[in-house]
């Protein structure tokens, strides 16, 4: 076989992952908050960056960009050119304006006290010894954010080195405190210490609390009645004072961890007949370039380290104001097509929540499906009908027998208002309920009523139904 060597010139299409792209792609999916973050760590790293002062045009910003990627040899720019209009009109400022804050009176807010706050100072204010307020101190530092001991009487008493009864006792004091049933072990101890403090006297329920609670959880009403040699009315209403008690005692009370803010992106507001989206830039800084290193570029000579320098945090910190402005315009898109999509849900409710593709709504705003995947990432929106992630809006659904088609929540909603007015002595099976969905114009299966009641911690029929 004869081998030969040619030239062939052939046109192909790749993407390359510059910088640039990487940072848009990155604050493109940032929320509120994370940009507000980023923007921050840029201001310290970039000195051109500056906040406050005349903010560059958008049409700079664009003009720019496209002289740089037209630029394939020469890559040096008349700066002189570029600033001369606002070197004119906006004075040097070696130093950046400090701009006085007021006193709000939410610096005056005093914190929430922690459960182990509020337990310390039952302690210290209790009639105990040296020995015992040492141990209670310890056993509160154990005491998980639902008020359960995380540690055994056994441990405690290996690491203080004392007795195991002083340990107890401590306990014991401790279980006495509000909120009651803190500092149990477990959820038996916990519900007996609750029936106890609150004077509860109802024959047979500390029983049905130690021996039958896994039986309760799964509604064998009858097999509790037989064992407990009472009827089953009577177990239903044992059941209805101990769903009167908290599991969980302590999680009413701050936990500095589970603290989370959440500041929407954009509002949408309704004028008139239309929805307006408003997109939330009160928390970002307005970014510009600083004045006083704009003035300095154009005084010194290109060539220069100082120019070549400041040139490479110039271009740095012009495609970060491009890169936020890029990422406002794509988003204030995303939110209007969704919308547009999903009026109807915000004029009438839960049950008007349209089934939505993020494909569909990448076709409508003309960009990629991932896209908008990182642009609905983490954001959400403040709407008359409340704060709702982006995510929300995106929901599958079933298609209607008129041609239609009905999102899951809806589907949700509509079976908990049919649960909600049933007979609770004769609740609705999924088969039932799948039937009076299909008279709707619904057509669902009863596996998937099923589904759809468990995602809405709805209990199965056997489990509702009252005696």
């Amino acid at each position: 076989m004869q081998m030969n060597f040619g030239l062939k010139l052939s046109q192909t299409q790749k993407l390359v992952m510059t910088p640039e792209l990487r940072q848009a792609i990155t604050i493109l999916q940032l929320s509120t908050l994370e940009l507000d973050q980023y923007i921050e760590d840029q201001l310290l790293e970039n000195p051109l960056l500056d906040v406050g002062e005349d903010d560059p045009k958008v049409d700079e910003v664009e003009d720019k960009a496209e002289e740089k990627e037209d630029s394939n040899t020469d890559d040096s720019i008349d700066w002189d050119e570029y600033f001369q209009d606002e070197a004119n009109s906006t004075p040097i400022r070696v130093q950046r304006e400090q701009k006085e804050e007021g006193v709000g009176y939410e610096n005056f807010v005093s914190s929430t006290p922690t459960l182990q706050d509020h337990l310390m100072m039952q302690l210290h204010v209790s009639s105990v010894s040296k020995t015992i307020l040492k141990i209670g101190e310890f056993l509160i530092g154990n005491i998980d954010k639902n008020g359960y001991l995380s540690i055994t009487t056994k441990e405690v008493a290996k690491i203080l080195k004392v007795d195991e009864d002083e340990v107890e006792e401590a306990l014991k004091i401790i279980q006495t405190f509000d909120p009651a049933g803190v500092g149990a072990r477990n959820l038996t101890e916990c519900l007996l210490i609750q029936i106890d403090q609150r004077g509860i006297d109802a024959p047979k329920i500390k029983e049905l609390v130690i021996n039958h609670l896994t039986d309760l959880a799964e509604a064998r009403f009858s097999k509790i009645a037989e064992s407990l040699n009472i009827s089953v009315s009577e177990v239903q209403d044992l059941k209805d004072i101990l769903v009167t008690l908290d599991p969980k005692p302590g999680r009413n009370f701050a936990s500095l961890n589970d603290v989370c803010y959440i500041v929407p992106d954009a509002v949408v507001e309704k004028i008139g007949d239309e929805y307006l989206v408003i997109m939330n830039d009160t928390i970002s800084p307005r970014l510009s370039i600083n004045s006083y290193y704009r003035s300095l570029l154009s005084s010194e000579d290109k060539e220069s380290n100082i120019s070549k320098f400041l040139s490479s945090r110039l271009d740095s910190a012009m495609w970060l104001i491009k890169s936020i402005e890029q990422r406002r315009v794509t988003l204030h898109k995303v939110i209007q097509s969704i919308v547009e999509v999903q009026k109807d849900f915000l004029e009438n409710g839960l049950i008007y929540l349209k089934p939505l593709t993020m494909k569909e709504i990448a076709d409508k705003v003309g960009v990629h499906e991932s896209t908008v995947s990182r642009a609905i990432s983490g954001k959400y929106v403040q709407t008359p009908r409340g704060v709702f992630e982006l995510k929300f809006f995106f929901q599958s659904g079933l298609d209607n027998e008129n041609g239609t088609s009905t999102s899951s929540e809806s589907i949700k909603k509509m079976i908990q208002e049919i649960i909600d007015t049933e007979d609770p002595y004769n609740p609705l099976s999924d088969q039932k309920i799948a039937d009076i969905l299909k008279d709707k114009g619904i057509s669902i299966s009863r596996r998937t009523v099923s589904k759809y009641r468990e995602e809405a911690g709805i209990l199965s029929s056997a489990k509702r139904k009252r005696y």
